[in-house]
């Protein structure tokens, strides 16, 4: 065996029991009481939660936005995932007017191949059909293993944005093709019409971001959402589900049967729209904003109760420089926030403080993630899983900040949170690739993680 960890309480989505995990060749090989075989390296965790490595299925690595770049490179960024216990990513490059999906994709993966501290899988953003050329690679592209998609329901004057018929189109195609549209949702129209009158009456600072796209404008689209999928009889998945009407509507969809899973994240699980009333609001600014308290409260109602499927991050922050770009203006702000290195800390200290059963955040931050997304070798501790593993020790404090991040960016939203738990080692295909605050890997580690779509 090449790792044997000893002694640690294995935590799945189900269940929790004290074993030893055996690693051999990348996979995990054996789990049972008191293993009795020779390993090249034997880790006592005694003590130590085991826990698989989470997936966060909403990144956007070296994004181009808001007139600039997101700040973390596919290096930097994959290297924050896993010292934050995070073992795969699924990042969202953005296909425009011209670009076919697996030209995209593929220049992204020359990056990663050399980049990658973690694994790695895309939903490919669709903006144009190209003359309907995109319909036919659609089909090629969950051939290589692609098998999701995004669409935005915003951005329209970034291009980004698709119309109701677009959405429907590609919602019966994925669906034709075993894949799966994603998508944001918020009511353009409504943003630009706000935007325009807050701005012409002097209502410039970050809180008018929030006022430009409150509760209500994020819920019609939400709604629309659920409205065209479940009439369409084909799957969906919402992404950083923010507002409790939205969340309503998609409550009532699941409970009908219809086939439709909901994200939500960390920041809108912590955070209330006050924060934009702060002085350095603007660095808070992300699409949606986080909404008021009775959001907040629903979110993490329906977490437990098991109406939300997954917790990702939309990691996509900025410079504190490029922020400042609205401090006159919000509508200049880049919009996006740290994360991918917060996201299992977080929610495994709100497990800590009997918020979540740990058992629930493997469920939504492995688990849910690996099945829903077709990673068949993720997701969970078992024989024949990849070894991504994390030992997690409940008894150590740690307070969040930029120092001790492994980010690119140069302030976070989370600085200065007090968790209390936190993970020491991070293993990827049973490579040690964290230890106990470093980053101990190695650039190009991270692989393509080719999924299978639904039958």
């Amino acid at each position: 065996m090449d790792l044997l960890i000893k002694g640690g309480t294995v935590i799945t989505a189900s269940e929790s029991y004290i074993a030893d995990v055996a690693v051999s060749d990348g996979k995990i090989a054996a789990i049972g009481k008191d293993l009795n075989m020779p390993a090249e390296r034997v880790v006592n965790a005694v003590g130590m939660l085991v826990l698989p490595g989470a997936l966060d299925v909403h990144t956007h690595m070296a994004m181009p936005f808001g007139g600039t770049v997101s700040a973390d490179s596919y290096l930097s960024g994959t290297r924050a995932a896993v010292c934050g216990g995070v073992t795969t990513i699924f990042d969202y490059p953005v296909q425009h007017k011209g670009e076919t999906i697996l030209g995209l994709i593929n220049s992204k993966k020359e990056v990663l191949e050399k980049e990658a501290c973690c694994d790695y899988a895309f939903h490919c953003c669709i903006t144009d059909l190209n003359e309907g050329a995109i319909l036919e690679e659609m089909q090629q592209a969950v051939e290589d293993g692609i098998t999701s998609f995004k669409c935005f329901m915003v951005y329209k004057k970034e291009g980004m944005m698709v119309d109701d018929g677009l959405l429907a189109t590609l919602l019966l195609r994925a669906k034709e093709l075993g894949a799966m549209i994603n998508v944001h949702a918020e009511n353009p129209d409504l943003i630009d019409l706000r935007t325009a009158q807050y701005l012409k009456d002097g209502k410039t600072s970050a809180w008018y971001h929030y006022m430009s796209r409150p509760e209500f404008v994020e819920a019609e689209a939400d709604k629309r959402v659920v409205h065209w999928s479940t009439h369409l009889d084909t799957p969906v998945y919402i992404v950083h589900m923010a507002d409790k009407e939205g969340l309503e509507a998609c409550i009532k969809a699941k409970e009908e049967g219809h086939e439709l899973y909901v994200e939500t994240c960390p920041q809108y699980l912590e955070f209330t729209c006050d924060v934009y009333k702060r002085e350095d609001g603007r660095n808070f600014v992300c699409s949606p904003p986080m909404k008021g308290q009775e959001s907040l409260d629903a979110l993490w109602t329906a977490l437990s109760a098991g109406f939300i499927d997954t917790v990702a991050t939309d990691h996509c922050p900025f410079q504190s420089y490029e922020k400042d770009w609205g401090k006159d203006d919000f509508s200049k702000i880049p919009n996006g926030c740290a994360g991918v290195e917060n996201l299992y800390p977080y929610m495994l200290d709100a497990a800590n403080a009997g918020k979540l059963s740990f058992e629930k955040v493997v469920e939504v931050c492995a688990a849910n993630p690996a099945r829903i997304f077709g990673c068949q070798n993720k997701g969970a501790i078992a024989i024949g899983k990849d070894a991504d593993i994390v030992l997690y020790d409940r008894e150590k404090d740690f307070t969040i900040s930029v120092n001790t991040m492994h980010s690119d960016y140069d302030h976070t939203i989370w600085e200065g949170k007090k968790l209390h738990g936190y993970p020491v080692q991070t293993y990827l295909r049973g490579q040690l690739v964290y230890d106990k605050g470093d980053f101990v890997g190695t650039p190009g580690t991270g692989a393509y993680v080719k999924r299978t779509p639904k039958s």
